[in-house]
């Protein structure tokens, strides 16, 4: 027996059992109150024995056995209030006063022949009916909209490409979605275009057996996509010519992190620098970022492009501003490399970022008050990440261990679903221009498109993107 159980008591199991009823409900024929005990009223009809009338020097009523007729107007006006109209063969309930004047016999009251109470058939109404604001339309802050179901998510791509030599590597970011929905994405040493509206595959460009693809990243408009090398060099392509614009040096290490402001490029490099390059100066690079103690993996601008957010290898989170070489903001509770880095287009200054294997944490930062708002575990490493622009939620992508996708609701971050497909590391995650659609890429050399977020206007229409094309192809 656990020690903890209250042991059973034996002292009691052979006492004869007396009926409770004997000892709560007294004998109605013998019961006979004191004449000294004050006899109180309930609160339904009135009593005034106890009233202390001498205090507010009035006379005291007039005792009399009988009722006379005003007593039996008064009585009969109370019950019809009380009970209704038809309440003319309701037996008034007994008073103390009453009950001490019966004897047994009095105490056989026929009841009434119908219910005082009665069921009656109401009209289904709506759940509005409730509210203690009626019907009325007018009320400000009344909603009467009904509440939808939730948004089902498909739980399976709707289109999956095979990417052979797709780099099974966390630093690295390889796959971009344009803004006239187009996809790039370098496998090996060679960037490849994908169009979604006609499933079209073209080879960009090669660069060489002496060099690979790190990064990718489009214009925010126009067809100018920047592909950073193992090099060390960032190049310049025109997309819609398949014609390289110009070559841009400057770091002394690969380029695995690109982001685009207007005419503005940001490149990260595992030097541990980041150079701002204006595609329209003659010089390679107009300035240099210098905070990361490692390799620089994350590259972000806000949608306002007044502020660029860097992660790196060092575990550290920057912002950094058009006015200075340093970072204007440092952030160090991540425990592990940021690479995921995502603006909110909802909310100006709201910035989530996503730490990898040892850390596992979705953090959200507010840059204009410089606060940390909250901290999600993910269970996994944190690849990507990515907000929506139609619906106030967010993707992020996942590695090591659970390699999975998950949709969620901001601020609250409850699941909406959980994707499962990738048997690697979720690494490559890019969004369609009109935000319905995401595609991941991992190291199991497969691109999976998923329609996860609602159209601006509908949630109930199709995503344009490819949508009727299903089945299993290759980029190139």
């Amino acid at each position: 027996m656990d020690s903890s159980t209250p042991p059973s008591s034996t002292t009691t199991t052979d006492a004869p059992k007396t009926p409770l009823k004997n000892h709560l409900i007294p004998n109605l024929n013998s019961y006979h109150p004191s004449p000294s005990r004050t006899i109180y009223s309930d609160r339904f009809i009135p009593s005034r024995s106890s009233s202390n009338f001498a205090l507010f020097n009035l006379p005291p009523p007039p005792h009399s056995t009988t009722s006379d007729d005003s007593t039996n107007a008064y009585t009969s006006l109370l019950r019809t209030a009380l009970f209704g109209p038809d309440s003319a063969g309701v037996v008034p309930p007994v008073t103390p006063d009453k009950f001490a004047g019966l004897n047994g016999k009095n105490l056989q009251i026929s009841p009434p022949n119908f219910n005082i109470f009665k069921f009656k058939t109401e009209t289904r109404k709506s759940l509005h009916s409730l509210s203690p604001f009626g019907f009325d339309d007018h009320l400000p802050g009344v909603s009467h909209i009904p509440v939808k179901a939730p948004r089902k998510v498909p739980r399976s791509p709707y289109k999956v490409l095979d990417a052979p030599a797709l780099q099974d590597d966390f630093y690295l970011n390889l796959v971009d979605w344009s803004s006239h929905n187009v996809l790039a994405v370098g496998l090996g040493n060679c960037v490849y275009l994908w169009h979604a509206s006609s499933s079209k595959v073209v080879k960009l460009c090669d660069l060489g057996i002496d060099d690979s693809v790190c990064s990718v990243g489009w214009a925010q408009r126009g067809t100018h996509l920047a592909v950073g090398t193992s090099n060390g060099k960032l190049q310049i392509w025109d997309a819609s010519r398949c014609k390289k614009v110009r070559t841009m040096e400057g770091h002394h290490l690969r380029v695995g992190a690109l982001a685009w402001s207007t005419s503005l490029l940001s490149s990260g490099s595992r030097d541990k620098s980041i150079l701002q390059r204006d595609i329209r100066a003659q010089e390679d690079f107009v300035s240099k970022l210098s905070g990361h103690k490692s390799e620089v993996c994350g590259l972000r601008w806000s949608y306002d492009n007044r502020e660029l957010a860097s992660g790196g290898n060092d575990n550290r989170l920057f912002v950094w501003n058009h006015h200075s070489t340093q970072p204007a903001l440092k952030y160090s509770e991540h425990t592990a490399a940021v690479k995921a880095i995502a603006w909110s287009p909802h909310m100006y200054g709201l910035l989530a970022s996503g730490g990898g294997t040892a850390d596992r944490r979705i953090r959200f930062w507010n840059t204009t008050t410089n606060s940390h708002l909250s901290c999600m575990d993910t269970g996994s490493q944190v690849c990507n990440l990515v907000w929506s622009k139609n619906v106030n939620e967010l993707v992020s992508t996942h590695g090591y261990s659970q390699n999975q996708i998950i949709v969620w609701r901001y601020p609250t971050m409850s699941k909406l679903a959980t994707l499962t497909g990738h048997t690697y590391r979720v690494l490559y995650l890019a969004i369609s221009p009109d935000g319905q659609t995401i595609v991941t890429g991992a190291g199991d050399e497969t691109l999976r498109f998923w329609n996860v977020f609602p159209s601006p206007k509908s949630q109930n229409t199709e995503s344009e993107i490819g949508a009727s094309s299903l089945g299993r192809t290759q980029i190139r």
